[in-house]
């Protein structure tokens, strides 16, 4: 799907063309968020740009960008999934190669929170802006929120995000707020916590966001007693797909049985899909496809 010849010329159109990514953003075929199914499917490909590379036991494997690229064209080929959650470069990557007709298509919007950094928590937002979303004819707009109560980063993120809320709620765009608990570890770690209750409150913070709610869809783990975290909500909600390692066929299972759900109207998977143990993405598309499109 990415030959040499092709591979080429988006090197070329990079360095020559640069304006054709403006050109081919304007000339993209948009369709509606939602298709017949009511539900949504996305491939994630921001990770990088917070600096993760890893996925599943292998520490770089989302390093050589030909290689990420070619998986995501290949998953973009299945005609169950409906778009693309990316960072900018990868999106105007897949622009140049004429992959993102007739997809939904978010842009990610703070990546300043790397991974291990002392500053993980003060995320800011570094790459999509509102106009910039809207300018390029973009879906949406992602922000992640880690909320520690003991960091005070939480709380610039939080108030960063509440802005990008309110900017892409009045250019009619989705903001899509994924919302993580979290809390350090004795030696600094950021640990993700799983804890239902903590998930519940997460909750109730993220859909307060912005001067309105309308535009605002959630981004959340699977935990356990889902039911229960979803009765804290009615915005539709999207399921993190996360990096499984090896338990890509628990992880599967509680995708199908969140999707139930009525609040739950997709997934975005990024390395569960692109890079599953067996090497295999047509299968874990088409696995995850089914899920989410057959309820």
């Amino acid at each position: 799907m990415l030959d040499d010849d092709r591979f080429r010329s988006l090197i070329d159109d990079r360095a020559r063309h640069p304006e054709r990514i403006a050109e081919r953003a304007r000339a993209r075929r948009r369709r509606p968020l939602l298709g017949e199914t009511g539900t949504l499917f996305l491939v994630a490909a921001d990770h990088a740009a917070r600096g993760i590379l890893k996925a599943g036991d292998r520490p770089m494997a989302m390093a050589d960008r030909r290689d990420l690229l070619e998986r995501i064209l290949t998953a973009l080929d299945h005609p169950g999934v409906d778009g693309l959650l990316g960072s900018p470069d990868v999106i105007e990557d897949l622009l140049l190669l004429d992959a993102l007709h007739e997809k939904v298509v978010i842009g990610t919007m703070n990546r300043a929170g790397l991974a291990g950094a002392s500053w993980e928590l003060d995320d800011r937002f570094t790459a999509y802006d509102a106009e910039q979303i809207e300018a390029m004819g973009l879906e949406g707009g992602k922000m992640l929120i880690r909320l520690d109560m003991a960091d005070p980063g939480t709380l610039a993120t939080l108030e960063a995000a509440a802005r990008a809320v309110t900017a892409l709620a009045r250019r009619r765009r989705v903001a899509l707020v994924e919302l993580l608990p979290a809390a350090r570890e004795g030696d600094g770690t950021l640990r993700i916590l799983k804890d239902p209750d903590a998930l519940v409150r997460a909750i109730g913070v993220g859909s307060a966001l912005g001067v309105t709610s309308a535009w605002t869809w959630l981004k959340i783990p699977v935990v356990d007693d889902m039911q229960r975290v979803m009765a804290s909500t009615t915005l539709p909600t999207l399921l993190l797909g996360g990096d499984p390692g090896d338990r890509a066929r628990e992880v599967f299972e509680g995708w199908r049985r969140a999707l139930a759900i009525p609040q739950v109207r997709g997934l975005v998977a990024g390395r569960t899909l692109l890079f599953p143990p067996d090497g295999d993405v047509v299968r874990a598309v088409s696995e995850a496809a089914a899920i989410v499109h057959g309820r």
